[in-house]
This record gives structure tokens, sequence and C-alpha cells, in this order.
């Protein structure tokens, strides 16, 4: 299944689709880096030892440009994929490409999880917000409930981060970004959530953070630094009060340039691999209507990451 592992496939690879058996498959620009093929064959090949059925599922993974989304995605339902998973820059933009969505992805207005319906339409999810609850309680032991929370970023994660926090019913919310357009409109968005809940919301910009954040915050990253090689930090951690614990949600490479200067300072850090696991067991689900085993599929990405040269699964 190497092929299924490795292979970027793009939207010339998809016109020409003719895999035989069940077809999933995670979109992103960029998405080489992206273990999620690694996981869900993983899982996969586990299920298909319960259920035979599932021996002919295989999960892919395609590099589309999001200029190229409203064109893709009629195709891949033509081709018959009956799942898919939506990473950066999608997100947002197929919420109003898909026949309908969930509650999670509508509070979000975001989707990062599509299911092929009998109709040969995309019905849109979201399971980030279950995958960052997880990964949070089970790398830096902290529950979101009464908790202050410093989210950084403004887009799609970021979104069903804040859904979640506020759900969770966070101490308080407060949301960084280097684009004030897009924080604002963020804000916007989250501010009836925000009352209802009775949760202080506020907006910082990144560039320069305000000193009366709250001390000892769960610090959640949802912005893309730490994908390109030399990229700084998203935010000066020495400038956070108390003993704040960092999520990132960049999980390859295994150590961004947020963890390392989490290190430094001697915080309690982690990167967003269990996130990505606990949000693709749900999204498997969701597809299978079986239950998933996430332990398998953590252990095929950290065996991925751990390969030699750190090869990309």
């Amino acid at each position: 299944m190497s092929d299924a592992h490795d292979t970027v496939h793009t939207l010339a690879d998809l016109e020409q689709w003719s895999f035989g058996g069940t077809s999933l498959a995670v979109l992103g620009h960029p998405i080489a880096h992206s273990l999620s093929p690694v996981m869900h064959n993983a899982a996969l090949a586990e299920l298909a030892t319960r259920d035979a059925r599932f021996a002919s599922w295989r999960y892919f993974k395609f590099d589309i440009d999001p200029a190229d989304l409203s064109r893709a995605l009629p195709l891949f339902a033509a081709r018959g994929f009956v799942g898919l998973n939506l990473t950066i820059p999608h997100k947002i933009i197929a919420v109003d490409l898909v026949h309908r969505i969930d509650s999670a992805a509508a509070d979000a207005e975001a989707v990062n999880t599509l299911r092929l319906t009998a109709r040969g339409e995309y019905e849109g999810f979201n399971t980030d917000g279950h995958g960052v609850t997880a990964g949070i309680a089970e790398d830096l032991g902290r529950t979101i409930a009464a908790s202050p929370i410093v989210l950084l970023g403004a887009g799609g994660a970021a979104r069903a981060a804040a859904i979640t926090c506020l759900h969770g019913e966070c101490a308080s919310l407060w949301i960084g970004n280097r684009s004030q357009t897009n924080l604002r409109a963020l804000i916007d968005q989250l501010s009836p959530t925000a009352h209802r809940m009775n949760t202080p919301l506020r907006a910082f910009d990144l560039t320069a953070p305000p000193e009366d954040l709250p001390p000892d915050a769960i610090v959640i990253n949802a912005t893309a630094s730490g994908l390109k090689p030399g990229e700084p930090p998203p935010i000066d951690l020495g400038r956070l009060p108390g003993r704040p614990c960092i999520y990132d949600m960049v999980y390859n490479p295994p150590v961004t340039p947020l963890l390392q200067a989490a290190q430094a300072l001697g915080l309690r850090a982690a990167n967003g691999l269990t996130m990505l696991v606990h949000q693709g067991a749900r999204a498997l689900e969701i597809w299978t209507d079986a239950t998933v085993r996430a332990d398998i599929m953590l252990r095929a990405c950290r065996d991925a990451l751990a390969a030699p040269a750190g090869r990309p699964a």
C-alpha cells in the first residue's frame, strides 16, 4: 500500500481514476506532509480483519488548488470516493459546495469530513473539535472546561477549536491572528455563542500580544506556522504569564518552532498528532459505521514519523 501512503495525486489523476476498490482521500494544498493515508490505511487493515468488506478500501491524498475545489468535488463523487477529509485551505471554502452540513460544521462554518450520500452528493461534518478536545486531554492532561484559552489563528481549524472551547465552557477565549480582517470576522461570528455561554471573548494582534493575556492558559496553535522550514513561532511564548501549556495543531514536522520555544522555556507542550488521530478516527467511523481503533492509527503515525530520513507518509 506504499502508493496509497506516499503518492500525491492531482486533479489530472482524478480525471483518469480507475482504482477498483473503495476510495477515500484527504484534500489539501499543500498535502505532501500528510500522515492521514498512513493512519487510515492502518485502521482499514485492522477493520478488514473483523469485516472482509473493508479489505478493498484504501485512502489516498490529493493536492487540489483551492480554485479547483468546486470542480474537483463533483469529480470525486463521480469517481465514487465515499469519504473525503479536507485540510488547509479547503475547510471553509467547502461549506458552500456540499449538499448539507451537520451542526458542528454549521457552528464552525468549516467542514473537514465529507461523506457521499446515496444520491451521489457530499454531506459535511466537522470532527476537529472532537480531535482537539481528546488530544489536549491525552497529551497535556488538561480539560477545556474552566481553563483560559489562547487560540492562535482565524482559519477553519481555529473556528472549530473556538466553537469547541466555547461549548466546552472555557473560562475565557482570547484569539490572536495576523490578519485583522479575518480575526474580526471570526470574532463577529463567535460573539453570539460567547454571549450565550457568558464567556469573555477577546481579540488581539499576533504581532503585538497584549500584556493582560490570562495566566496558565492552554495555548492552541491553529495557524499553519511550522509547515515551512525557517518560519518563526506565531507568538513569543515568553510574553505569556504564568505557566501556559501548548498544543500545536501542526504535527509534521513533529517539533515546530513553537514547540521548540516551549521546550526552551520548560513548558508542557505537544504537537497535533493526537488531534489528527482522534478527528480521523471519528471521520472513519462516519464513513464505515464501524468501531475504529485510534491506538492503531496513532502507532502507525508515530512509526511513519520515526522512519529513516523523516520520510513523510
